[in-house]
């Protein structure tokens, strides 16, 4: 009879296992729900930088396709893309070449002008 009731006691988990497993998986689920949100973090920031990279591209196209040599001089302007509010910058600086002129186009977002998300840099020869 003592057997019986010994082996009935060994078929359980003590409180003790129950909670070191519960802390096992809640420690497993902590890291994956830290995991999820840098994910989208990242997402967000990777989204924000194609967009700005698309403004200031679309700009650099704008001045190739115009054929036109652009003025010596900075310009600021709203280039906003998608749903996205951007702000470029574009700085025509004289090159030593006569011919050239180099044109870097930075792009911020509009709430937080401080932050540089891209700057793109073309030469722009004259027609």
């Amino acid at each position: 009879m003592r057997r019986s009731i010994q082996s009935q006691r060994n078929r359980g988990f003590t409180m003790l296992e129950v909670l070191v497993a519960l802390m096992i998986v809640a420690t497993a689920l902590i890291a994956s729900l830290r995991a999820v949100g840098s994910l989208t973090a990242n997402s967000d920031g990777l989204r924000a930088n194609m967009m700005a990279t698309w403004s200031a591209e679309n700009r650099l196209v704008q001045l190739r396709l115009s054929r036109a040599f652009p003025p010596i001089g900075k310009q600021t302007y709203e280039c906003p893309q998608g749903d996205l509010p951007l702000m470029c910058e574009e700085e025509v600086i004289a090159s030593p070449n006569p011919r050239f002129r180099r044109v870097e186009v930075s792009v911020y977002e509009a709430a937080h002008p401080e932050r540089r998300i891209i700057k793109l840099v073309q030469l722009v020869l004259s027609p």
